[in-house]
């Protein structure tokens, strides 16, 4: 008889399942109109919202919800959409957190991912062939900003060893680098000369063929929201938050250790690793503990984010490396 033994920071399935529907909600129509006006005007708004709809539908819709993996299931319960929606880092569009309005102007269809680099034959593909070649499935992950707050979420996507698998690098390729998109006209923040735009990051192809490293295209049961890096993203939940590039439209294999969008900023504060250590303060704050978003909280930091039995032996021959941000 298989006896499933519950990890001490895991919490049963069915109290991991808050989420939250107001968002985008609308009101249809102003008080005081009269019931013919009412009728008109409600047929016509609807009408027009239907078309707007269907004008930026996405087109692998139907594959949400995905079946859930229950094998990470986190310390806690999952984060309010409402919360997650309108708290994030997304530098493209500014750097207050609650750039939603803002990034809800980015275009992502048509997208195509460039694959390149060290790699059998590059190509490109479109993000929805792209997402029907793999089976999606949820998964319900921490994530912790090297700002000292976290939050756990469902994402649904792929494991990125999927996509690796599909490129079919060369024997000389170490590392995967990922890449954002690059348009000023769309992305305001991009207009700030002093980034190294566009967004770029990387892992060893030991990381990115772990099983937990993960490309999101959804979350919450349904397609990514622009704020949350659509129409494809990285989530690494054992590293801090910003190794997690969103709208990624390049990835490449390389035989060399790329430079990173906030290593060449500031290396001394965000290095290539970004493992996340409790007893590693970054230089201008502890990261002992951390805030939960959408509460009054503050839970210790755990290593790698608690996610250590499934990474720890990636790094176990890297001393010499600086391995936390």
């Amino acid at each position: 008889m298989l006896i499933k033994r519950r990890r001490g920071w895991e919490l049963p399935e069915q109290e991991a399942t808050p989420e939250s529907a107001f968002l985008h909600r609308r009101a249809l129509l102003g008080a005081g109109m009269g019931a013919m006006g009412l009728g008109l005007a409600g047929s016509a708004l609807l009408g027009g919202r239907d078309a707007a709809r269907a004008a930026t539908a996405d087109p692998t819709s139907d594959l949400y919800p995905a079946r859930r993996n229950p094998t990470y299931t986190p310390d806690r319960d999952l984060t309010p959409e409402r919360d997650a929606a309108n708290y994030n880092n997304y530098y493209e569009f500014g750097t207050s957190k609650y750039i939603a309005p803002a990034a809800a102007s980015l275009k992502i269809r048509p997208w195509t991912v460039k694959i390149d680099g060290l790699v059998d034959k590059p190509f490109e593909i479109g993000v929805d062939d792209l997402i029907r070649k793999v089976t999606l499935e949820e998964r319900l992950y921490r994530h912790r900003c090297v700002e000292a707050w976290s939050m756990a979420v469902p994402w649904t996507g792929f494991p990125l060893r999927d996509l690796v698998a599909l490129a079919k690098p060369t024997s000389d390729a170490k590392y995967i680098v990922m890449r954002t998109f690059l348009d000023r006209a769309q992305a305001p923040g991009q207009k700030q000369f002093w980034y190294p735009w566009p967004y770029t990051e990387g892992l060893t192809l030991a990381e990115a063929t772990n099983d937990l490293a993960f490309l999101a295209t959804g979350i919450y049961g349904k397609p990514l929201g622009n704020q949350f890096g659509a129409p494809i993203r990285l989530a690494v939940p054992w590293k801090y938050g910003f190794k997690s590039v969103k709208a990624i439209n390049q990835i490449s294999f390389t035989a060399e250790r790329p430079k990173t969008f906030w290593e060449g900023l500031q290396a001394s504060e965000y290095g290539f690793w970004a493992n996340v250590n409790p007893q590693v303060p970054h230089p201008r704050w502890s990261q002992a503990s951390e805030r939960v978003l959408g509460t009054d909280e503050r839970r210790p930091t755990l290593l790698f984010n608690g996610y250590g039995e499934f990474v720890a032996d990636i790094y176990k021959d890297l001393k010499n490396e600086r391995l936390w941000a």
